[in-house]
């Protein structure tokens, strides 16, 4: 009895950990981003990081004692769509969006993702709707439009907005596709084949890399390397190990915890104090997650 209890603690607990480590990861990106972003264009900034998250998780495979299985088929199709997909086109779409939008208008727009994720799940693969995510997934988008009124400077303009909604309706495909290729592949060949994937979809921007390479400061270029690295390799590995272990519409509504941990981290590390009303947000964001968590 012992055994059986704590056997469903740890299948509870661990993905879990595995969500907040992501989480943590991908808020702490919109900071690296930030300053990355001045001296590098989308396309080379994509390259760099899924060049330097590919190596990483390149030399964690090489290292492993036990051998890893490529998958064939079907299932590598889904890792490569995905990988294609999210890791590399929608990390591109993010980038450009920046240029063109406020980072709390971006927030926003990326974060209807988590919503078309759920109904995709749905309607595709047969995921219920329990009235608790429903409900929190409304409560946390709240949080979301009140962070991105609380930090939106109104630089906006149509092709950031359709820059963003792209990468939302990227980010939506690739869970759902990564989700199938999880019951055939395990959670790190699924990364690793996806990273690889990707950084191989974004080498048209290799010359684009090459030369920036050269004028960025070495501070911009150690930024991309932990971009690769943390937001990328590890981020992207305890995300796919949670969404083996967890319904895509549930796992997907704890992304709406990134934005209020970017404005915790930029209190933090960058000593720019948050609106009260970004705070608020930041509460209504946790608050939603919490009740997409709470049983029926």
């Amino acid at each position: 009895m012992t055994t059986t209890i704590t056997e469903r603690g740890s299948g509870t607990v661990l993905p879990m950990v595995a969500a907040a480590t992501t989480m943590v990861l991908w808020a702490s990106a919109f900071i690296a981003i930030r300053s990355v972003g001045e001296h590098y264009s989308p396309g080379a900034l994509a390259l760099g990081r899924l060049a330097a998250g590919a190596a990483a998780l390149s030399l964690v495979a090489g290292m492993s004692a036990k051998a890893r299985r490529i998958p064939r088929g079907r299932p590598l199709a889904l890792v490569i769509a995905y990988g294609v997909l999210w890791f590399g086109i929608y990390a591109v779409l993010v980038n450009a969006a920046e240029h063109h939008l406020d980072a709390g208008t971006t927030a926003l727009v990326i974060n209807v993702g988590p919503i078309l994720i759920a109904v995709l799940a749905g309607v595709y693969l047969h995921e219920r709707f329990p009235r608790g995510l429903v409900t929190g997934l409304v409560i946390a988008f709240c949080g979301v439009v009140t962070i991105s009124v609380a930090t939106s400077t109104g630089q906006r303009d149509t092709a950031g907005v359709l820059l963003a909604l792209g990468a939302a309706a990227l980010y939506a495909v690739g869970v759902l596709l990564q989700k199938q290729a999880l019951r055939d592949v395990d959670p790190f060949t699924a990364t690793w084949l996806g990273c690889v994937a990707g950084a191989a979809a974004c080498l048209p921007f290799a010359p684009a890399l090459l030369d920036e390479v050269r004028t960025a400061p070495a501070a911009a270029t150690l930024g991309i390397v932990y971009l690769g690295v943390f937001p990328t390799a590890i981020a992207f590995a305890t995300w796919a190990y949670a969404l083996k272990r967890m319904s895509a519409g549930s796992l997907s509504s704890s992304s709406y915890l990134v934005p209020g941990l970017a404005v915790l981290m930029s209190w933090l590390l960058l000593h720019e104090a948050p609106a009260p009303l970004a705070l608020a947000g930041g509460a209504l964001c946790l608050l939603g997650v919490a009740v997409t968590r709470l049983r029926a």
